[in-house]
């Protein structure tokens, strides 16, 4: 089943199409986007014009015949502020169902909220929660307090970045005069929300939409370090953004047009939505915001599939995580007896071997996860496949992951076969201690992997002895193991590395089977 999305917002139009799955998940297939800054006419009007609307038909009328040819059983369709609040709103929705064939529902800022909310919490880890979301739209912004169980507050403001830069933004650079009035309304309108969101004191805040994400990007471009290929979960700091964000007011269009990560049709509305950031930072006082790549329009499909994945129903933030990995492997069609197999036995080695480590329980769940995607690359090609899969993990967007996280588990996919993990052009890129724990990871998943050479899920149990000098396992099978030793004393150079101790692996003298 295939499912289209449409977020007919301020600034711009939005499609996902999504192929949906029978447990509720989905998986991407397109995304469009137009930005015809319906908003800006609206706030200069109070109306769409004839011209305005003919762009907005014709958009539509050209997204749904992209929904068509990707089969597209269901359009679901939203219209928010600028449509909402134009006076001749109704209108354009009447000629959108009558000239491009879709039926559009136009939505409150509550409704908006919601499904927002639903969007957020499917992507980003909610942890540690209770947490503060901020959607800046083009017409107005939500605000929503919620954790992985659900939204507990919400309210929407008129204080989108379009109709903030048509009112108060009036030369280039702004001058200090409309910083001041800018501040203060921002101040005004922002005081009684950061007052109720005080009651539930959030231990986390999140930003979605396209101009929290340009800043994001923006921050991001100023390190010395690439920036991710998706931006879902990236924090950046107060200390890191104020520098941009004074940049951005002192800077002209042309000076901005060259910024990284700055999209060119957002140039002028930066302003605006930089300076939201900063008041809402002091206001609200949080010194780290966290980027959902997921907003609205994935709300709202969410919404249409009618039901969510197991993960989404959850009331535990991480279970995101382990559905996003599952679909990724049931996506890349991944052997999954032996990645459950080799998950299986790295959790035994790393459990087996925690005072050798010295590793954490979040260090686990990862080595757990690369090993359950470790072999993905198989989907592209054998040859390699320790790359590819690499490739596949980086680009996959996975949800509930910070960016360090998701470039640990593809340096572990890369390096589970040989090789030294030291020499990963990916070291910044891990975050404090990165090269480490990737080693030491790499090690327990190249043995895991090693043991289950044979892919016959041979082996039962693991019986292990650290010793000053010798670290000895011990296979529990019902069946010859041969191959599953040789598979791990292969493997085994790493592991003698990184820990200081000889690795030895035999078959269990007395037959032993774990209970």
């Amino acid at each position: 089943m295939r499912i289209a999305a449409l977020d007919l917002g301020t600034n711009s139009f939005h499609l996902l199409i999504a192929e949906v799955h029978p447990d509720g998940t989905f998986t991407p297939l397109a995304r469009e986007k137009e930005m015809l800054r319906l908003g800006d006419v609206v706030s200069r009007e109070g109306h769409i014009t004839p011209d305005a609307a003919d762009r907005a038909v014709a958009t539509v009328r050209r997204m749904k015949l992209m929904a068509d040819a990707a089969d597209a059983s269901e359009i679901a369709a939203c219209a928010t502020s600028a449509i909402r609040l134009a006076a001749n709103g109704d209108t354009l929705v009447d000629r959108i169902e009558l000239e491009a064939g879709v039926e559009v529902e136009v939505i409150n800022g509550l409704t908006e909220a919601r499904l927002i909310f639903g969007a957020i919490r499917a992507s980003v880890l909610l942890e540690p929660a209770p947490a503060l979301c901020f959607d800046l739209g083009g017409g107005s912004l939500e605000v929503m307090v919620g954790d992985a169980g659900g939204l507990d507050w919400a309210t929407s403001e008129n204080v989108g970045v379009a109709r903030l830069t048509t009112d108060f933004v009036h030369s280039d650079p702004i001058s200090k005069r409309d910083r001041r009035e800018l501040r203060g309304y921002l101040e005004r309108a922002l005081e009684p929300v950061a007052t109720a969101v005080r009651h539930y004191e959030p231990k986390l805040v999140i930003g979605s939409s396209g101009t929290l994400e340009d800043l994001a990007h923006m921050t991001a471009a100023r390190r010395d370090e690439n920036v991710p290929v998706s931006l879902n979960q990236l924090a950046f700091t107060r200390n890191e953004f104020l520098p941009l964000h004074e940049l951005i007011l002192r800077s002209k269009a042309s000076e901005r047009r060259r910024l990284e990560g700055l999209e060119a049709r957002r140039v002028d509305l930066i302003v605006a939505g930089s300076t939201f950031l900063a008041t809402a930072m002091e206001l609200f006082d949080f010194d780290e915001l966290t980027v959902s790549e997921w907003a609205l329009r994935e709300g709202i499909l969410l919404d249409a599939i009618g039901h969510h994945d197991p993960a989404d129903w959850s009331d535990d933030p991480r279970a995101i995580r382990r559905a996003s990995v599952h679909g990724l492997a049931r996506r890349c069609s991944a052997p999954e007896e032996h990645s459950l197999q080799v998950a299986k036995l790295a959790l035994e080695l790393f459990d087996a071997t925690e005072g050798l480590h010295g590793l954490s329980a979040e260090d686990r769940e990862l080595l757990e996860y690369a090993a359950l995607l470790h072999d993905i690359g198989e989907h592209v090609a054998h040859d390699g496949h320790h790359r590819h899969a690499a490739y596949l993990i980086r680009n996959a967007s996975l949800r509930g992951f910070a960016p360090e996280e998701v470039n640990l588990l593809a340096a572990l996919a890369r390096w589970h076969r040989r090789g030294d993990p030291k020499a990963v052009d990916e070291a910044d890129a891990l975050g404090s201690g990165g090269e480490e724990r990737l080693r030491k990871l790499a090690a327990i998943l190249r043995i895991a992997d090693g043991l289950d050479r044979g892919r016959s899920q041979a082996v039962i149990g693991l019986d292990v002895r650290v010793n000053p000098s010798l670290v000895l396992v011990r296979i529990a099978s019902d069946r010859d193991v041969e191959l599953e030793q040789w598979g791990a004393r292969r493997k085994r150079e790493l592991f003698e590395k990184v820990f200081g101790r000889e690795l030895e692996v035999t078959a269990h003298p007395s037959g032993w089977l774990p209970d």
